[in-house]
């Protein structure tokens, strides 16, 4: 199975980061990516700079017909479509869309590096990986989610609100 996150803490042109999170799963879909699960909204406040915008996530579980390599240039299509602009590291974005878990593969490239590398670290990554998968097992650190989240700082684990909503698909 395939782990997506996809963020967004910046309204677009198409609408708000709500929307723009719908249109981009909508998007995945028309470019064959088969959701199995989706996990509610969360939002975190902005790392490393919390006087941006706060994110709002999700993650998706699914599978896919094509390789990596097809879905992250699929994936960077539909960012480009909602009007991403690359710009500096951690800088606000109108969506992102990262492969969190290939299948479990490993995969160790300038292009992609699966298990996104600093997924084990990140509250709205795990969160909703727990929602939807919740016996997923990190592939190079073979610990499960719930280890996983333990291991956040306190902060982290109470700066995360799962809202009561999700994408309508």
């Amino acid at each position: 199975m395939i782990h997506l996150n996809i963020g967004s803490n910046l309204n677009s042109s198409f609408g708000t980061k709500f929307e723009n999170i719908g249109i981009a799963v909508s998007l995945l879909i028309s470019s064959k990516f088969k959701i199995e699960r989706i996990s509610s909204f969360y939002e975190t406040p902005s790392y490393p700079n919390n006087s941006y915008p706060k994110y709002i996530n999700i993650g998706l579980l699914g599978k896919y017909e094509f390789n990596y390599e097809k879905l992250i240039e699929e994936s960077l299509k539909i960012e480009k479509k909602l009007g991403r602009v690359k710009s500096q590291k951690n800088e606000p974005r109108v969506c992102d869309i990262d492969i969190i878990d290939f299948n479990g593969e490993i995969i160790d490239k300038r292009i992609l590096k699966v298990p996104h590398p600093r997924s084990h670290t990140r509250n709205f990554v795990l969160y909703p990986i727990k929602e939807i998968d919740p016996k997923w097992t990190h592939p190079i650190l073979r610990k499960n989610v719930d280890f996983l989240i333990n291991d956040l700082s306190q902060k982290s684990r109470i700066e995360i609100t799962r809202l009561r909503k999700s994408v309508i698909i």
